[in-house]
């Protein structure tokens, strides 16, 4: 998890301008979270995406500068925390991963301007959603992401999509490491 702590570390300024444009967040809104729980009918959500392949450590900055730099230049777009799913087995080897970094769109967003090669619209699926909201450090998400399979499987569902990540409060927005606030989150489907 120690990459995406490097990624954000590098896309600092653009999360600062999301908090600054967005005003402190109410996170406590999300407290009940620390447990997981299972949303169903979660409708599906227009998507900015920017596709990364390879170590995230090393094409992330080069990601999220796209995404971010397209992002702003959309009309009536409103920040809105990122996401990233990881299409890669989260245990492969970082050379191989390919990770889809996002940010949400307004429905009446059809089509992006010129210039904004290598990045796409794309609407994320849903539909029933496992979830759990991580406290610290990227590097010590393995026990939640751990704590929300085995929720997933004692509710009797199984994963149904990629590993997501809605980063609320990250570099550029909290103190530290220690004070990161991360929703994990897997599609899933009844046994």
């Amino acid at each position: 998890m120690k990459k995406r702590l490097i990624i954000f570390a590098l896309a600092g300024a653009w999360l600062a301008a999301f908090v600054s444009a967005q005003g402190a967040q109410d996170l406590k809104s999300y407290e009940s979270l620390k447990e997981p729980r299972i949303r169903q009918g979660v409708p599906p959500q227009k998507m900015l995406v920017v596709e990364s392949k390879g170590n995230p450590n090393i094409k992330g900055k080069e990601a999220f500068g796209l995404l971010f730099k397209v992002f702003f230049s959309i009309q009536g777009a409103r920040m809105a925390p990122p996401r990233a799913r990881w299409l890669s087995p989260l245990d492969s080897p970082q050379d191989n991963w390919v990770g889809l970094y996002a940010l949400p769109l307004p429905e009446q967003v059809a089509e992006l301007s010129a210039g904004s090669e290598g990045a796409r619209i794309e609407v994320w699926d849903y539909g029933d959603v496992a979830e759990i909201l991580h406290l610290g450090p990227y590097s010590e998400e393995t026990p939640t992401v751990q704590k929300l399979v085995k929720f997933i499987q004692d509710q009797g569902y199984a994963i149904a999509g990629p590993h997501e990540e809605e980063y609320l409060k990250g570099p550029g927005m909290a103190a530290g490491p220690a004070d990161y606030w991360t929703i994990i989150r897997y599609q899933v489907k009844k046994k």
